[in-house]
């Protein structure tokens, strides 16, 4: 009998390839992914991707989305303590339905795993790793090779505002300025996964206006049937 595991979803390419890993593995189940939305913003924070694209990538996938509104702006601050209140809560409701094991799709930073590692402790769950210490460089060849189609939708300063939008596929790693992981593991950018292997179906999706926040570059990813953006875009996007 496989073990029953949640799995952590962005909607970005790493946790996606994770979800592709536990998927080939005759050990693990994945019955739901766990995403994390602000409560205000209704988009992921960092990634700023819209909830209604997540939507869209579980129905692809076939996996309910379980979802956590955290607060942030108006509607408070989200702390660690806060944040830990919250996703406590979470897990005890995923043991109360038997599933004891968290997916991540973490790659090489120790004190994040070592952190959500505590957070699962202290719930009575523990962390499952699929890809875990895999080189960047090749794997990111492998995400694309694999047809792993995703777009940047947010980029750090240092990356460069011509990178946001862009799709991650071979003409983006050799562009990257040497000194970012090919994966942006140290959080140089974030994407959103619109096909997969592990997708019944492609997530069609266009690239809409392009913001400034927090000294980050957003592009406003849109369902492809969306005329404009319909709002202000600066203004949802969740500060950091």
């Amino acid at each position: 009998m496989k073990t029953p595991v949640v799995l952590s979803w962005s909607g970005g390419k790493d946790c996606a390839f994770a979800l592709n890993e536990l998927r080939k593995s005759d050990r693990y189940e994945v019955v739901a992914l766990l995403t994390s939305i602000s409560e205000e913003y209704r988009r992921v924070s960092h990634h700023g991707v819209r909830e209604v694209l997540l939507d869209r990538q579980a129905e692809a996938v076939g996996v309910p989305l379980e979802k956590v509104y955290l607060p942030s702006g108006k509607n408070g601050a989200c702390t660690d303590v806060v944040y830990e209140k919250i996703m406590g809560d979470v897990m005890a409701k995923f043991k109360g339905r038997g599933v004891e094991t968290v997916a991540f799709g973490d790659l090489f930073l120790e004190d994040l795993r070592a952190w959500r590692e505590a957070n699962l402790a202290r719930a009575g769950m523990r962390g499952v790793f699929p890809i875990w210490k895999r080189n960047t460089a090749q794997l990111a060849r492998d995400m694309i090779a694999m047809r792993f189609k995703a777009v940047l939708s947010c980029v750090e300063g240092k990356v460069g505002e011509g990178f946001v939008g862009r799709q991650f596929d071979e003409e983006l790693l050799r562009d990257l300025p040497p000194s970012i992981d090919p994966c942006g593991e140290n959080g140089e950018f974030h994407t959103f996964v619109f096909d997969a292997p592990v997708f019944g179906r492609p997530v069609e999706v266009r690239v809409g206006d392009i913001v400034t926040r927090d000294g980050r570059f957003y592009a406003d990813i849109l369902p492809a049937e969306m005329v404009g953006s319909e709002e202000r875009v600066v203004e949802m996007i969740p500060p950091v």
